[in-house]
């Protein structure tokens, strides 16, 4: 669907950082980092900052969600590829242009594809994926439709992977569906640089949508 030209919260620069923000932006420590050394670079917002940028504005809300989501997204039982295949479906169902592209360029460096990541918009039945990668992708969808993973997928589960790491599984898809809804309410605009994958990314929801 179409994104409105302007955010709705305009995201705070790191130069308006001040002490509360940072303390509360820095309960995910990595992204905290690739911010602040890419505008020290260039003075330019890098792949990022934009979110960042826009929950600065509540720094309480903020510390509390992003110790959550450094939990998932880096100290999960999960190895990085599978974690990376699972946002990428979670951000397509969410028609959520920002974590899409974002998570494409990290889900490349984790060891997908470009054909993998295309495939990640047909689904779990789309052919050439692993049993394994296809109940990942399941998971998600079943999450998305039902707040459940069904006892199928459960069972087939369970036969790779012990509980912890599907509790991280449940726990990571509802973290990024937090950040779809508010990447898609607030208005996170994307950085400069990936303008092509948002092209990409609005063409493939176009063509997904006419069939």
């Amino acid at each position: 669907m179409p994104r409105d030209p302007q955010p709705r919260i305009t995201p705070l620069m790191p130069p308006e950082w001040d002490e509360e923000i940072l303390d509360a932006l820095g309960a995910f420590p990595g992204g905290l980092k690739f911010v602040l050394t890419g505008w020290e670079e260039s003075e330019t917002p890098a792949r990022g900052t934009n979110m960042l940028g826009s929950l600065a504005h509540y720094p309480a809300l903020t510390k509390g969600f992003l110790t959550f989501n450094n939990q998932v997204a880096t100290d999960s039982t999960l190895t990085t590829r599978e974690r990376e295949l699972m946002i990428l479906r979670t951000g397509w169902l969410r028609d959520c242009e920002y974590e899409f592209v974002m998570h494409v360029v990290l889900g490349l460096r984790a060891g997908l594809t470009e054909e993998e990541i295309e495939r990640v918009k047909q689904g779990p039945d789309a052919t050439g994926w692993s049993e394994q990668d296809a109940d990942l992708l399941r998971v998600v969808d079943e999450l998305d439709t039902d707040s459940r993973i069904s006892e199928a997928t459960w069972q087939r589960l369970t036969t790779r992977y012990d509980h912890r790491q599907i509790m991280d599984m449940v726990f990571l898809v509802g973290c990024y569906f937090t950040v779809a809804m508010a990447g898609n309410s607030f208005g996170f605009p994307v950085e400069p640089g990936v303008e092509s994958l948002i092209e990409d990314f609005r063409a493939s929801k176009a063509a997904a949508a006419s069939d």
